[in-house]
């Protein structure tokens, strides 16, 4: 067992996790730290500075249903910690190779159900294998908000929740956010303040209309209702 893992066993329990669960977050931070040493996977450079951001991704872990997709899952935050503590099947959607290397070594060491797809979300979400399927989805820091519902919405199936993980949002990101989910056969059921950063919860009304998501980068470009 390495340092880091050593570290993140010391530092996850103090958020009253169960011992297993905190073993197995703590086994895959170890993956991601040395993952990192040999490819940019995560800002976070050490124990102290990663156990914030799983512990952040187990916010959204009440409102994670099966199965789960997750849209530009770089180092598998927040998917990975989520299947670990929810034990959901999840899949992870990523355009990056070595990004896409690494989270599918860490779906086979920590034996997590599920699949990564690497692709851009503006391509797969178009897919049918893909579209209008999932129960729950999760974006993180990709993108401005209305941007983030429209290449996450179209994985989900109608009825169930895209989660967005934001910074603060003002009233008028807030405003664009809920328009957006119209246009996306959605509606904006909340924002959860938690303090500088917020979960955006939306639920789907129906199938996304066949035009979206956007050819690639045009939703980054030019987001919906001009936010």
């Amino acid at each position: 067992m390495n340092e880091e893992r050593c570290a993140l066993e010391r530092l996850l329990p103090a958020a009253d996790l169960e011992a297993p669960i905190a073993e197995r977050l703590a086994e895959y931070g170890g993956m991601l730290l040395e993952g990192n040493r040999r490819s940019n996977l995560t800002g976070a450079k050490t124990p102290e500075a990663l156990a914030p951001h799983i512990l952040d991704s187990l916010t959204l872990a009440p409102f994670v249903v099966d199965p789960l997709v997750d849209v530009g899952s770089g180092g598998g935050l927040p998917a990975i910690p989520l299947a670990i503590a929810v034990g959901v099947a999840v899949t992870l959607i990523e355009a990056t190779a070595k990004k896409v290397r690494f989270l599918q070594e860490t779906l086979r060491r920590l034996e997590i159900a599920g699949e990564v797809v690497g692709g851009r979300a503006e391509v797969v979400g178009h897919d049918p294998a893909y579209r209008d399927r999932f129960a729950s989805g999760t974006i993180r820091a990709v993108a401005g908000a209305p941007t983030s519902a429209e290449l996450l919405l179209p994985f989900i199936a109608p009825g169930g929740v895209a989660l967005l993980q934001c910074g603060f949002m003002t009233p008028q990101e807030r405003s664009a956010l809920a328009d957006a989910a119209l246009i996306l056969a959605a509606e904006l059921e909340r924002v959860i303040d938690l303090g500088g950063r917020c979960i955006a919860i939306l639920r789907k009304t129906g199938p996304t209309p066949p035009r979206f998501p956007r050819r690639t980068g045009m939703p980054s470009k030019r987001p919906l209702c001009g936010s």
